[in-house]
C-alpha cells in the first residue's frame, strides 16, 4: 500500500495500456470474368450498418474458421501456390494453407451464393452448417483454380485487424448458386461485375485499390505463373515485401 493510500488519498487510476490486437487469419476471393475483351471482377457493396468498412465495395471474404482446415477437397492448389502460402507463417502446414483458400470459398458462398468446386467428384459430406450449401448443391469444393495474388495485414490501431490472403479465380469455376443471398438486409447488399477502370471509381478500401493494380499486372504476366506475391504489412506500397 502506498503512503497516499494509508492517508486515505486514492491515487489516480493508471491509464490502461492500449490493447494490441493480433491479426486474425482471413481470406478473400476475386472472381474474374475473362470472356470479354476487358476482364470484369465481382465486387459487393457492404451494408451501411456493419461496423467494419460500411458501404465500401469489397471482394467477398472473411475470417478463417477452425473447421475450414478440416474440409475435404476435390482438387488441390498448384504446388507453387501451396508453397507461397506457407511462407512467413508460424508453424506452417498444408492443412493451414488449404484453410485459407477454403475460407475464401465458404465466404464467397455465404455472401454471394456462388459455389466453386466440382460436380463430377462424388458426394460432398459437410462437416458443419457453413458447408451445407455445397453438399445440398452437389458441389465438392476445389482449390485447383485458385491463384494467390496478394497478402496484407491491417495496420495497427484499427478496431479489427486481419492477415488476409487474396485469391483470384476464373468465373468459369462457379459450379452452383444459392439464390436469395444478396438482399438489402444482408452483409453484401449489391453485387456488381466491373472492369478494372470502373472498379477504381467505386468507394474502395485503400488495400483493395492496391490489390486491384496488383491483379491487373498479374493478368498481363499470366495469372497461372509462379510469380512473387506482394505482402503488405502496413497497407501501403512503401511497406511491401514479396513472398
Amino acid at each position: 500500500m502506498s503512503a497516499g493510500e494509508e492517508q486515505g488519498v486514492v491515487p489516480p487510476a493508471k491509464a490502461a495500456a492500449p490493447q494490441r490486437l493480433v491479426p486474425k487469419d482471413a481470406a478473400t476471393i476475386i472472381l474474374v470474368d475473362r470472356e470479354a475483351a476487358s476482364p470484369k471482377l465481382l465486387m459487393g457493396k457492404r451494408h451501411e450498418g456493419v461496423r467494419f468498412m460500411p458501404g465500401k465495395y469489397v471482394f467477398p471474404g472473411g475470417r478463417v474458421e477452425t473447421e475450414d482446415g478440416r474440409v475435404n477437397i476435390a482438387g488441390a492448389y498448384a504446388p507453387h501456390v501451396e508453397r507461397r502460402l506457407q511462407t512467413q507463417v508460424r508453424r506452417p502446414t498444408i492443412s493451414r494453407a488449404r484453410a485459407y483458400g477454403l475460407a475464401a470459398l465458404r465466404e464467397l458462398a455465404e455472401e454471394t451464393g456462388l459455389l466453386i468446386g466440382e460436380r463430377e467428384t462424388g458426394a460432398f459430406a459437410a462437416r458443419s452448417e457453413a458447408w451445407k450449401p455445397f453438399a445440398e448443391a452437389d458441389v465438392f469444393p476445389s482449390l485447383e483454380g485458385l491463384h494467390f495474388v496478394a497478402r496484407a495485414i491491417t495496420p495497427p490501431g484499427r478496431p479489427r485487424r486481419f492477415d488476409t490472403r487474396f485469391f483470384a479465380a476464373d468465373a468459369s469455376l462457379v459450379a452452383g448458386r444459392v439464390e436469395g443471398i444478396v438482399t438489402p438486409d444482408a452483409e453484401l447488399v449489391e453485387l456488381v461485375w466491373v472492369t478494372f477502370d470502373d472498379a477504381l471509381d467505386l468507394d474502395l478500401p485503400p488495400i483493395t485499390r492496391i490489390v486491384l493494380k496488383d491483379l491487373a499486372r498479374r493478368l498481363d504476366e499470366g495469372l497461372e505463373r509462379d510469380l512473387p506475391v506482394p505482402f503488405y504489412r502496413q497497407g501501403s506500397k512503401s511497406e511491401q515485401e514479396l513472398l
